[in-house]
């Protein structure tokens, strides 16, 4: 699924999409936590305190890993606590 990332104001085409889901009880209530790549174009000023909105979703940047060989593109691997 294509989304728009928009760091620092300017939009980016991104690739998400969802790795594994888990479900647990804490504190007597449901919790779920989705993990996610993203993938965008290759830039050097993402980092992990940002986030990417996607519709209603807010995903956090757990890591931010680089294609250092071609510098092509960043894969951002994402969490979404629900």
């Amino acid at each position: 699924q294509w989304a728009v990332f928009e760091p620092n104001g300017e939009r980016l085409w991104a690739n998400v999409r969802h790795t594994s889901g888990v479900e647990a009880i804490k504190n007597d209530a449901i919790a779920s936590v989705v993990r996610a790549s993203i993938r965008v174009r290759y830039r050097g000023d993402l980092t992990a305190a940002m986030r990417v909105v996607h519709g209603s979703t807010t995903y956090n940047i757990v890591a931010v890993l680089p294609d250092i060989g071609g510098k092509e593109y960043v894969d951002l691997a994402c969490e979404v606590l629900q």
